[in-house]
């Protein structure tokens, strides 16, 4: 049966996460509180937020910069916000 948790950012109950996918007490909230779903919309927000700002995983001060995104975005409710991107109308 597949493990469901009270997902913060989704306020809902969802599947989630099969593993701790992040180190540390970060990644420990992380599989306790997030859904695989919301680990998607994460996973897409982090990989614009790489491109578009150039951010070098081997900096420690990027992975700093993306991990405080991430924080906001999974439990503080911060959208990502990219200068200059206008998210398509459809």
């Amino acid at each position: 049966m597949a493990r469901t948790v009270f997902c913060q950012k989704l306020q809902k109950e969802a599947p989630g996460l099969d593993f701790q996918l992040y180190p540390g007490e970060v990644g420990e909230r992380i599989f306790n509180n997030i859904s695989k779903e919301a680990w998607q919309q994460w996973q897409h927000k982090q990989t614009m937020l790489i491109n578009e700002k150039h951010l070098n995983m081997m900096d420690p001060e990027h992975r700093q910069q993306l991990e405080e995104q991430m924080v906001g975005f999974l439990f503080e409710g911060k959208d990502v916000e990219i200068e200059g991107y206008r998210p398509k109308e459809g």
